[in-house]
């Protein structure tokens, strides 16, 4: 269970680590139980899927600190209640959005969502979660 989860505060490397684990941990738990791997978003009035890439992006960023790390761990309402804020064109120097048309910022309250949308599927593809202002720890 989330609330049995102990995830650590600091910004040593070690805690980053556990970080990293812990939403790697969680996102294998959750796909298991969402086998079609999408959850409906109410404001684009479509799916967002979860693929490698989301963990992958995800990992890397929300491990930086306790609060993105948190956010996380409450993927599906974020997934489905984040609402629409801007659409940004990809950043073509960044290869890890290479395979997006386009990238879709969203909030729920303080967490910010980065959609990607592939163009030749047809489908917005969770890309990032994070809650920006805090103090954002290396990687």
């Amino acid at each position: 269970m989330v609330e049995d989860i102990i995830i650590p505060q600091g910004c040593a490397p070690e805690d980053i680590k556990v970080r990293k684990q812990i939403i790697g941990d969680f996102y294998a738990k959750w796909k298991a139980e969402h086998p079609d791997k999408r959850v409906w978003n109410e404001s684009l009035n479509d799916f967002i899927y979860v693929k490698f890439h989301s963990l992958n992006e995800t990992r890397g960023h929300a491990s930086g600190t306790y609060e993105s790390t948190m956010a996380v761990l409450n993927l599906t309402e974020i997934l489905n209640k984040a609402e629409f804020v801007e659409e940004r064109p990809k950043k073509q120097e960044d290869n890890n959005q290479k395979k997006f048309s386009k990238m879709i910022i969203m909030k729920y309250g303080r967490v910010k969502l980065t959609v990607g949308f592939q163009a030749s599927k047809g489908q917005y593809v969770q890309y990032c979660i994070t809650v920006p202002g805090e103090r954002m720890h290396k990687k």
